[in-house]
């Protein structure tokens, strides 16, 4: 199968859900949580602070965070938040239950996070993206918060560009996401080898699609949750099974 038809039809699914009208977003599982990662116009920090905290933990885990630590101080204000000392940030991570498997180190992680934004963006993390800033450029700002590395840093601009339909100048530094799910649909479906590493789909998807290589990232990732699984894939499901070389029943 020629790659370019695989690739042009996850570019289509990635425009499909890029092009849709921007609507509350269903981070979590709960709505208040949601609520506050939602706004953009009076708590962007939450966002930003969310996107630190989402490292090896699952992310249903990760992105109730911010608003467990709300519940805990009474608001969720930069004002609030910069006030508290990194052993108040680090009880509040860790009492009455910890809010993240690597407690110490993710504490350290949100305090410095909290001080850049106040100390860097004059307590509006809002302006990390604002101004129609270029993809590279959100993405290395995103960067020089301590612990986030490049997987994150594209996530976060993929996000803000597709789900809260942020302008930047282009989109040519917003890469796919190499997570497990989205790796091995890629290997799947022929695009780079079984062992390809996490650089090699980066760099998969960048030769597939230069302008915007994380456009293909939540069609494979939406395909390895749902039905491209690591045991018993549920090929008859999936909207890519007759370009799939690997794919098995109903086809």
């Amino acid at each position: 199968m020629n790659e370019n038809i695989i690739r042009d039809r996850l570019v289509d699914l990635g425009q499909i859900l890029f092009q849709k009208p921007k609507q509350l977003i269903q981070f979590t599982r709960e709505s208040q949580a949601d609520a506050l990662l939602n706004d953009l116009t009076n708590h962007p920090h939450a966002f930003v602070l969310v996107c630190v905290m989402d490292r090896q933990v699952k992310a249903e885990r990760a992105w109730l965070i911010p608003y467990r630590i709300s519940e805990k101080v009474g608001d969720f204000s930069m004002q609030t938040l910069s006030a508290l000392s990194p052993t108040d940030v680090n009880r509040l991570m860790r009492e009455p239950e910890p809010l993240h498997r690597f407690v110490d180190t993710m504490a350290n992680h949100f305090n410095s996070a909290v001080q850049r934004i106040k100390n860097n963006y004059a307590g509006d993390a809002a302006r990390i993206w604002t101004g129609n800033p270029s993809s590279a450029e959100v993405v290395y700002r995103f960067l020089e918060f301590d612990g986030v590395g490049p997987k994150i840093g594209s996530m976060a601009a993929n996000i803000l560009a597709r789900e809260f339909k942020i302008p930047f100048a282009d989109y040519f530094s917003i890469d796919i996401s190499a997570d497990v799910h989205v790796r091995r649909v890629f290997a799947r479906l022929g695009l780079c080898a079984a062992n390809a590493s996490t650089e090699q789909v980066i760099y998969k998807a960048k030769a597939l699609h230069p302008e915007f290589p994380g456009m293909m990232d939540l069609p494979c990732w939406e395909i390895g949750r749902n039905w491209c699984k690591s045991n018993k894939p549920e090929c008859s499901g999936c909207y890519m099974n007759d370009l799939c070389p690997n794919a098995v029943g109903g086809n």
